[in-house]
C-alpha cells in the first residue's frame, strides 16, 4: 500500500516538474533533433503534460481506493464516523446528567 502511495506522489511530482523552462528545453531539442516546428514541439510537450496529469490523477484515485480497502479490512473508522460517534456519546452523556 505504501508503495502505491509513493508512486502516486512521485507521479504527481513528476507532472508538476515539467516547468516552463524544462518545456522550452524539450521544445528546442525536439526542433533540433527531429526537425519539428516550434508549434509541433509545444503540442508535444502539452500532450506529455496532459498524460502526466491524467496518470497522476489515476494513481491518486487508485491509492485512495486501496487505502479505503485497508481501513475497512482493519476495521478502522473514518474521521466522519468517529465524529458522529463522539457527538452521539456527548448527547447521551448530556441526557444522563440531566
Amino acid at each position: 500500500m505504501l508503495e502505491l502511495l509513493e508512486k502516486a506522489v512521485m507521479t504527481a511530482i513528476g507532472a508538476a516538474a515539467i516547468t516552463q523552462k524544462k518545456a522550452e528545453e524539450i521544445i528546442s531539442e525536439m526542433k533540433d533533433r527531429y526537425k519539428m516546428t516550434e508549434d509541433e514541439g509545444k503540442q508535444f510537450v502539452d500532450r506529455l503534460q496532459s498524460i502526466a496529469k491524467e496518470s497522476g490523477e489515476k494513481m491518486r484515485e487508485a491509492a485512495e481506493i486501496e487505502v479505503q480497502k485497508v481501513v475497512s479490512r482493519l476495521g478502522l473508522v473514518s474521521r466522519e464516523e468517529f465524529d458522529l460517534l463522539a457527538k452521539r456519546v456527548q448527547e447521551l452523556e448530556s441526557k444522563q446528567n440531566q
